[in-house]
């Protein structure tokens, strides 16, 4: 069972912050999940929304924005937001990701990034999982580098129809809501060599849940609970 902190810990600290992802780190999640836009002059940044409105005294899209422009806005405890190549040189290796691709084209500058950091900076491809509910995407990420995981993202979790496409694409993980899977959906991923990576299980409840039902991924907003 892997701990992963969701949005770094967000529980404890902004969300999609350096600060967030060091208290993530500082209480023991093995993993780090996190959301990327590309923004306008290119860069993957790290935030979740596809506006800069909730989380900075700023206002806009993200992909309208330069990253000039980005860096200089502030949020929660003068925060900035981030890139994601700001972030994995900060951890140095000391966690793994679980990078999700909010924005549209995203997929391409994402995998660049994690080949280099693969190719020129020692990271191994198991320190990755890149996630989507643009499943588009996760079908360019398989086009450009079959080596990096994918995890495929769902909220409604339709079991049929789910199943039937994860079993098209062949992911790594099926990433679902801990309030919407149970013991039969995990075996049947598992039987099918998929990985289950259960989110939002944030209260006491919600975690034995997901241990109980055998989940290989836990994500939470307090990673330290798990």
């Amino acid at each position: 069972m892997i701990k992963v902190g969701h949005r770094g810990a967000m529980g404890h600290e902004p969300e999609n912050t350096l600060l967030s992802f060091q208290k993530a780190i500082e209480i023991g999640a093995d993993m780090i999940e996190l959301d990327v836009h590309v923004c306008k002059s290119g860069e993957a940044v790290v935030i979740h929304d596809d506006t800069v409105d909730r989380t900075t005294n700023g206002n806009g899209k993200v992909e309208d924005k330069t990253l000039i422009e980005l860096k200089s806005l502030e949020g929660e405890k003068n925060q900035r937001i981030p890139t994601l190549t700001e972030v994995l040189d900060f951890t140095d290796r000391k966690i793994k990701f679980n990078i999700e691709l909010k924005g549209k084209k995203t997929a391409k500058p994402v995998c660049a990034i994690i080949d280099r950091y693969v190719e020129e900076k020692g990271w191994s491809y198991d320190d990755f999982i890149v996630s989507s509910f643009k499943h588009g995407e996760l079908w360019k990420i398989k086009f450009i580098n079959r080596d990096i995981k994918i995890g495929v993202l769902s909220e409604v979790v339709p079991p049929i129809k789910f199943m039937s496409f994860v079993k098209t694409i062949k992911p790594f993980s099926v990433n679902v809501p801990v309030n919407r899977v149970d013991k039969d959906f995990v075996e049947k991923a598992h039987k099918n060599n998929f990985k289950v990576f259960v989110f939002a299980a944030n209260n006491s409840g919600e975690i034995e849940k997901a241990k109980e039902i055998g989940a290989d991924y836990i994500c939470s907003d307090f990673p330290d609970k798990i």
